[in-house]
């Protein structure tokens, strides 16, 4: 009986194992679903919109859609989510520019037509590149208005905790990506496992712009105590907008996007 007992343990023990480093191995894979389709924005019925290919610090090649603002409008640094590409965000794009706003949209690397491998610290870099980019084209800080949707606000705090910025819209934001994969994982040690961790609890407090965070209350993918949480530890000015019986897919509904403009316009402007 004590052999079998210990047999059985054995057998479980290298099966945990076993899925442990499957789990550790494929983990990028597990957590980012890009898409390689590198849709120019004029075949997509976009027009004023520029495809721009921008080298990074580190030699990469990201792919960039850049719209001019109206004067007197500010400039949105839009950074998506983890699955698709900015070809996959055109109306947002389109409707960004209806309100008169510029944008930025960036494909991180290894989304789109970027070359490059997928991490959480080559997509800073990424940000701090498309960030210099409107630099350099005469938008001032003040005039950026970061926004990030899903794992994009992971992205959007770290680049507004290092530079200044006008504005920060966060769409169903998370406290970091490490809790909610200990959420979806509680019997694995993703903290102490997990690569890409976009711990955004640990530098909202370095972000001084004044932040919305928008979150329905219906998320099962990112849940709403997340954006609580966050919109808890960030400094003032900040807004919580919490949208009842929204599910994670009010992060593309043209009526939320709405309500960013507005807040960006009254703060901004």
């Amino acid at each position: 009986m004590m052999g079998l007992l210990r047999s059985l343990l054995f057998v479980g023990a290298a099966a945990y194992l076993g899925i442990l480093l499957y789990m550790y191995v494929q983990q990028r894979s597990l957590q980012y679903f890009p898409s390689h389709q590198g849709t120019p924005p004029e075949a997509l019925g976009l027009t004023g919109v520029t495809e721009e290919r921008v080298k990074t610090p580190d030699g990469e090649t990201i792919v960039m859609w850049h719209a001019e603002a109206r004067p007197g409008y500010p400039t949105i640094l839009f950074f998506h989510g983890n699955g698709g590409e900015i070809s996959g965000r055109a109306e947002r794009m389109a409707f960004y520019q209806s309100q008169g706003f510029g944008a930025l949209f960036v494909s991180y690397r290894g989304y789109g037509a970027s070359t490059g491998k997928i991490s959480e610290q080559g997509f800073i870099t990424d940000a701090l590149t498309a960030y210099d980019f409107l630099a350099g084209r005469g938008v001032a800080a003040k005039d950026i208005a970061l926004v990030g949707e899903s794992l994009g606000t992971g992205v959007a705090v770290q680049l507004a905790a290092m530079r200044p910025v006008g504005a920060v819209v966060l769409e169903a934001p998370f406290t970091a990506a490490v809790d909610v994969a200990a959420e979806i994982y509680p019997w694995l040690p993703v903290r102490l496992l997990m690569k890409d961790q976009f711990r955004s609890r640990d530098v909202i407090g370095k972000v001084k712009a004044p932040l919305l965070i928008i979150h329905g209350d219906a998320d099962r993918v990112i849940p709403v105590a997340h954006g609580r949480k966050l919109h808890e530890l960030a400094n003032a000015p900040k807004e919580l907008l919490i949208l009842p019986g929204a599910s994670h897919d009010a992060i593309s509904d043209s009526q939320v996007w709405a309500r960013e403009a507005a807040f960006l316009l009254s703060t901004i402007r």
